[in-house]
C-alpha cells in the first residue's frame, strides 16, 4: 500500500485501499496543517512566490505534459468547450503563475479580528478568522486548479488534497511537482499539498466520506461531478451545481453597450461557468433585432421563443429543456419578455443562482434588479464573464458558491476560512 500512497498509478484500487490511501494522506496533511497554522504572514507569502518562481520555471514540462492531455481529449471526442478548458499555453501558464503572487501579495485573513464585544460583567468577546483545516478539491479539466486551490489553501493556513480528473492527469501531476518544489523551498510542510495519487474513482468516494478527516470538500467541474459530490459526501460540501446565467436587456439599456455586453458574456470563453446561457429582451427595447443578429453573425447559435424568432430567420425554435440548460458551447437561449417582472419570473425560475446581469440607463432598474434577484452575483451593465475571483480583487478563486452557508460567490482566502471565539474575563464566575 505505500508503493501506491507514494507514486502515482493508474491501477485499480479497491474501496478498502482507497480508504487507506486518503486516510494516510489526510493525516499527514492534518500534520501540516498544525504547522501551517503557526506560520507566519510573510513565510507563507514567500513560499508562494518561490512556488510561482517553480511555475515559470518549469513551464515546457508542464506544456508538454498538457499538449498530452489536450492530444488525449481530441481522440475522445471531448467538447471544445471542454479542451479549451484544459488547454494551457504560455499566456494561461504565466496567468496561473501570475495568480498565485497575487494570492501571496494578499492579506492573510488568518487572525482577523471580524468583531468585538464586551458584555456588562466584563467579560470581552471577540471573533477571530482561523483556517478551516484540511480541504479535499476534486475537480475535472482544469489544470489551473491545482495551482489556484493550493495557492489559497496555503495563504489561509490550510492544507489541501487534490483529486483532478483523468482529463488532465499529465498536467495536474506537472503542475503539482513544480508547485511542490517551490513550496518546499519555502519551508512549507510536505503534506500540506498534496495530489491524490491515483484515478481511480473509489477514490472519490472515499474522500467523500472522510468525515473526521477531511473538513471541507470543494467541487469543480460538471454537473455529474457535483451532483455526485452532493448526494454522497459526509464531509461538508461548498460547490456550485450550473452556471445558468442571464443577461437582461432592459429597456432602456444603450443598444451598442448591450450587443456588446451579450456579445462578450456569450462568447467570449464559452466554457467557463459566468457565460451567459439566457438572453432575456424587454419587449419595449427597441433594438431587439440588432442583439440577435451581433450573436447570429458572430457564430453563435440562438434557440428562441416565437418572438425572437419573428427577428432573424437563422434563429432556431427553443425547447422547454434550452431555458434550463448550461451550454457551455456557443448557444444561446433568447427570450422576450414583458417588462421587469416578467424578467424577474423568469430568473426565478430557471436561474441557478450563480450569476445574472442587467443592461440599463434607467437607475431605478438597475437597483430593482440588484435587490431582488437572489443569486449569488448580480451584475449591472457589465458581463456576466467577470464573474472570476480574480477580478473581484480576491486573487485566485478556488470556486464560486451559489449556496447560502458559509461562503457565497468567489471563495477566496475569505471563503477559506472559519472563526472561533475569544472570550476574556478576569475572574467572572456565573451565577
Amino acid at each position: 500500500m505505500d508503493t501506491v500512497i507514494e507514486k502515482q498509478t493508474d491501477a485499480p484500487l479497491s474501496a478498502d485501499d482507497s480508504a487507506a490511501v486518503i486516510e494516510k494522506l489526510a493525516r499527514k496533511a492534518r500534520a501540516a496543517q498544525h504547522v501551517l497554522a503557526g506560520m507566519s504572514d510573510d513565510a507563507k507569502a514567500d513560499a508562494l512566490r518561490a512556488a510561482a518562481a517553480s511555475l515559470r520555471d518549469h513551464a515546457a514540462e508542464i506544456l508538454a505534459a498538457n499538449a498530452k492531455d489536450i492530444d488525449a481529449a481530441k481522440e475522445r471526442g471531448l467538447s471544445s468547450a471542454m479542451i479549451d478548458r484544459l488547454k494551457l499555453d504560455e499566456d494561461r501558464l504565466e496567468g496561473i503563475a501570475a495568480a498565485v503572487e497575487n494570492v501571496a501579495d494578499l492579506p492573510d485573513p488568518v487572525g482577523q479580528v471580524i468583531d468585538r464585544s464586551e458584555r456588562p460583567n466584563g467579560l470581552q468577546f471577540a471573533r477571530v478568522r482561523v483556517p478551516v483545516g484540511v480541504i479535499g478539491i476534486i475537480y475535472e479539466s482544469r489544470p489551473n486548479v491545482p495551482a489556484d486551490a493550493a495557492t489559497l489553501c496555503v495563504r489561509a493556513g490550510n492544507a489541501a488534497l487534490l483529486r483532478g480528473g483523468s482529463e488532465a492527469v499529465h498536467s495536474n501531476r506537472a503542475i503539482n511537482k513544480a508547485l511542490a518544489e517551490g513550496l518546499a523551498k519555502g519551508g512549507i510542510p510536505e503534506g500540506a499539498v498534496q495530489l491524490i495519487p491515483t484515478q481511480d474513482r473509489a477514490a472519490v468516494g472515499a474522500m467523500l466520506k472522510a468525515a473526521g478527516l477531511i473538513d471541507m470538500i470543494v467541487p469543480r467541474g460538471g454537473k455529474s461531478l457535483v451532483a455526485r459530490v452532493q448526494d454522497e459526501a459526509l464531509v461538508p460540501v461548498l460547490a456550485h451545481l450550473d452556471g445558468i446565467n442571464h443577461t437582461y436587456v432592459h429597456a432602456s439599456a444603450d443598444p451598442l453597450m448591450a450587443e456588446e455586453i451579450a456579445l462578450n458574456a456569450k462568447l467570449r470563453r464559452t466554457g467557463v461557468c459566468g457565460a451567459m446561457e439566457t438572453l432575456l429582451i424587454d419587449k419595449a427595447y427597441p433594438k431587439a433585432e440588432g442583439v440577435v443578429k451581433k450573436l447570429l453573425d458572430e457564430g453563435c447559435e440562438v434557440r428562441g421563443d416565437a418572438a425572437v424568432q419573428k427577428l432573424d430567420e437563422r434563429v432556431k425554435p427553443a425547447s422547454d429543456e434550452d431555458w434550463d440548460t448550461e451550454y457551455l458551447e456557443a448557444i444561446a437561449s433568447v427570450a422576450m419578455v414583458g417588462g421587469m417582472d416578467d424578467a424577474l419570473d423568469h430568473i426565478a425560475a430557471h436561474s441557478s443562482g450563480h450569476t445574472d446581469a442587467i443592461v440599463a440607463a434607467d437607475t431605478d432598474a438597475v437597483e430593482t434588479f440588484l435587490n431582488r434577484v437572489d443569486s449569488a452575483i448580480v451584475m449591472a451593465n457589465a458581463s456576466s464573464q467577470f464573474a472570476d475571483g480574480g477580478e473581484f480583487g480576491l486573487g485566485a478563486e478556488i470556486g464560486i458558491a451559489t449556496g447560502r452557508l458559509h461562503a457565497r460567490g468567489p471563495v477566496a482566502l475569505e471563503g477559506l476560512t472559519t472563526y472561533k471565539w475569544q472570550v476574556r474575563g478576569n475572574g467572572q464566575t456565573r451565577p
